[in-house]
This record gives structure tokens, sequence and C-alpha cells, in this order.
């Protein structure tokens, strides 16, 4: 089922994200989320995907291998176990990073097989060590292009031009969305045009960047509305769970703590208490947005279902 006909129904739904395990692992411990989550009904799984990485090997005479490491297996398969196993609707990541567009089409054909309806479309994260992103070859730059060959899938155009009988795919196509812009955007407003353009691609829904001041959720949603956004808006929410976060979660997503919240975490006596602290916080956020009539709340798990379960369980 769409993801955008589950909002419909008028109530704000649960979901929540997970990510793939390393190489080599099996899928226990995707599933020991599942079962933990899985009990309070959520509308749908997000399964995200973390683009490979590159390694350099010195050969014999000083001479380096440029090697393509994917450090976690694709999120298709794991879509498809987790949809079989507990049936609740999945939605892939799709990533441009290290893929080719006819890479994309064959894994979009795979989804479409599988009777997945959903997916998220993204530009995906800079190669570990570079700081600008670079396209595969015959990959795509912007997320707005990968969104705009959904699209066209879903109208049935295919890459080959050479396909006798083309069916037309039925996908619902969700982007990211930053309150807090993104961290390589000049500004929000410029990012929000950047947004539009997804929108405008074909985009059905919006998933928002983890925030931790609800005002600046509203605020991103109602400037989105004043520049014709019209699609939903989902709320990412993530629990505080250690004191590192207080740098770790600025450093690396671009998000501001609200000066409360990081008092209150610096100045716990551990861990445990900082749990805690981040569930009545969240538990906070998620009653007032749902007061708000928010279409769902998108939970980032980061492998630990447990202060999710606290906050889920408080609040629907």
């Amino acid at each position: 089922m769409k993801v955008t006909d589950k909002f419909r129904k008028g109530q704000t739904l649960f979901a929540f994200e997970l990510l793939p395990p390393l190489k080599g692992e099996n899928i226990s411990s995707i599933y020991r989320t599942v079962d933990v989550l899985g009990a309070y009904q959520p509308a749908y799984i997000n399964i995200t995907y973390h683009r490979e990485e590159v390694k350099f090997i010195e050969r014999e005479g000083g001479l380096l291998e440029r090697r393509v490491v994917r450090k976690r297996p694709g999120t298709v398969g794991i879509s498809a176990a987790i949809a079989a196993r507990y049936g609740i609707d999945v939605v892939p990541h799709l990533i441009c990073g290290g893929f080719s567009a006819d890479e994309t089409e064959d894994a979009l054909i795979e989804m479409n097989f599988l009777g997945i309806d959903n997916v998220l479309a993204l530009r995906g994260d800079n190669v570990r060590g570079e700081h600008t992103f670079r396209p595969h070859p015959g990959g795509h730059l912007h997320a707005s292009e990968l969104v705009a060959q959904i699209a066209g899938m879903n109208r049935g155009e295919y890459l080959s031009g050479e396909v006798e009988h083309p069916a037309p795919t039925d996908f619902c196509i969700g982007v990211a969305g930053y309150p807090e812009k993104h961290a390589e955007a000049p500004n929000l407003q410029t990012d929000i045009e950047y947004l539009k353009q997804k929108v405008d691609a074909g985009a059905h829904y919006i998933v928002t960047q983890m925030f931790f001041d609800n005002a600046k959720y509203f605020d991103f949603v109602a400037r989105c509305r004043r520049e014709g956004i019209e699609v939903p808006i989902v709320a990412g929410i993530k629990p505080f769970s250690t004191q590192a976060q207080l740098s770790l979660l600025p450093q690396v997503f671009g998000v501001n703590i609200p000066e409360e919240l990081s008092r209150a975490v610096a100045s716990a006596a551990d861990n445990a208490a900082v749990r805690r602290i981040g569930i009545e916080w969240a538990i906070g956020q998620c009653r007032e947005l749902i007061r708000q009539g928010v279409p769902a709340l998108h939970f980032y798990t980061m492998s630990r279902p447990d202060n999710v379960e606290a906050v889920v369980k408080a609040v629907f």
C-alpha cells in the first residue's frame, strides 16, 4: 500500500527507519528491532542504504589500486524479507551515489516485481574522505534527477527506449527535507527551492531530517506551503541517548540542539540519565506534533529500538 494512501486516514502514523547490517552479519539484528517496534503497528518501515567506501590498496612498485567496498548489503533484499516475514509495508531507500541510472532502473524493476509500492529517493552522502559529491559515471548528480527517473518509469518510460510493451510502475516517491537546511545549502530558502524541484519532478511526500525544536518543523512546513509545496511532510524524530551526541548530531546532521535540552544532557550523571532525558524530550515533541496533525512520525532508530519503543509506547 502506498504511504500517501495511509496518510489519508487522517491520524498521525508511526514509522521507523532501519540500518542494514554490516556485510557478513546476518539479518537477525534487523529482526530484533522489528520484533520490538512491530508490536506498535508501524504503518511502514524505511530501509536505509549507505553508499560504498573507497580504499586504496598498495601494490608492488608502490602503485595504488582504487577499490570500491560496499560494507552493507542493499535494501531490496532486506525490504523483501521484512515484508514477507511481517506483512508490514516497506520503503527502500535509493541513492544517487555509487549507481548508474541503468543500475537504478534495474533495482526499481526488481522492487516492482516484488510488489514494493514505495521508495525514498536521496542523493546520498559523499564518499568518505571526499568533500564534494561526485556522481557515478552515468548516474545522477541531484536527487531531483533520481525522482524524475522514477516518475518516468511510473509513466512507462525506460532508459533504453527499446522496450516493446513498457509496463508503467506505480511507485509512491518520498524525498528528504531539512527544517534547518541541508549542510551544503547556502541558506534555508535556497534549500526549500531545491526541495520544490524534487516535488515538481514527481515526489509525493517529504520526510524531514531529525530536529529537536518543533518550532523549526512548523516554520519549515509554513515556508514550504508558501513556496507551493503541498505534499505531506513527515516529521523526523530521534531520541537522545548519549552525551556524545551533543557534538556528534550537530556535526553529522547539522541540527541545532535547544539550550534547555543541551544543558540537561551535559549535566546528566551518565548515559542512563541521558536516555531518560532524551525519551521525555521526544515524548513532548511527539505529543505536540500529534496535536498539530502531522501525517506521521518517522523515528531514526540507529539500531537502538529500546528508547524509541519507550517514546512510541507513551504517545501511540
